[in-house]
């Protein structure tokens, strides 16, 4: 049975979200928690380090605009078919965040060596890149088991303070179904904590259902769970429901400058 430090509400989430959190998100195909959002605004936690895996979307925008973001990692910051991030174009243009620009392989990369507790991974296709030229906590060393040049990037691990998503559904048991979005398991594997907002908690074991249990993500890996009913909205959810575009390209239209997004703010925290 899920224990009472593990079945939590949204607000018990944010709670664990403190000042200088390096904090990530998933991809906006993946389970974006957004039934979080609500509560982490008014927690206003300060000095964020966001981290996209391996990009990112509206989250970051709202946790941008409102001022609580010193820096962000990610391949990418966008609100797809909506068009650009507004608030993070805007903090970007205005020189208010540092930007630790990546790509979709080394974010990864980055997670895969901390879940194995090594100092940094190695990729090869960052050489010769602008990615590369700015990164300069990447380093290109000669790759030791070769007798002629071989270069290769050492990208370090990306250690995370927490990380949070959402998916369909969660056991007992502390269980989660992420299913084949494997993203979601290399966020969990390389935080000090992870959190999950669900649809629902089923009553049958997960793990010893055949169906299911290649998508599981072991309560080993979760903090803290939280049912939250269409908690990714205005995201979809892969299997449950389709994204709401309009909602987005409104968000979109308002946020292009910041009284319109004080304005949507409002709007989202009455």
């Amino acid at each position: 049975m899920l224990n009472t430090i593990s079945l939590m509400n949204v607000d018990d989430i944010a709670s664990h979200i403190d000042d200088g959190c390096r904090l990530a998100f998933p991809v906006d195909y993946a389970g974006v928690p957004m039934a979080l959002m609500r509560p982490l605004l008014r927690r206003a936690p300060r000095n964020l380090s966001l981290v996209g895996v391996p990009t990112a979307g509206l989250p970051f925008d709202l946790l941008i605009g409102a001022g609580l973001v010193h820096g962000v990692e990610t391949s990418a910051v966008s609100l797809g078919e909506a068009g650009a991030a507004p608030c993070f174009v805007r903090a970007i243009s205005q020189g208010q965040l540092v930007m630790r620009d990546s790509t979709c392989p080394a974010i990864h990369a980055g997670l895969m060596a901390a879940q194995k507790g090594a100092p940094f991974a190695t990729l090869r296709g960052l050489i010769g890149t602008d990615v590369l030229r700015h990164r300069s906590d990447w380093h290109v060393l000669q790759n030791p088991f070769s007798e002629i040049p071989d270069p290769v990037v050492a990208v370090p691990a990306l250690q995370l303070d927490v990380a949070v998503f959402h998916a369909p559904m969660a056991d007992r048991e502390g269980n989660v179904w992420i299913g084949r979005r494997r993203e979601l398991a290399a966020m969990a594997y390389a935080s000090r904590r992870t959190f999950v907002t669900v649809e629902r908690i089923v009553d049958r074991p997960l793990l010893d259902d055949e169906q299911t249990a290649a998508g599981v993500l072991p309560a080993l890996y979760v903090h803290g769970i939280a049912k939250a009913e269409r908690g990714a909205w205005p995201y979809g959810l892969w299997g449950e429901y389709a994204a709401d575009t309009e909602a987005l390209q409104r968000y979109a239209r308002m946020a292009r400058t910041e009284d319109g997004f004080q304005q949507w703010l409002a709007e989202a925290m009455a």
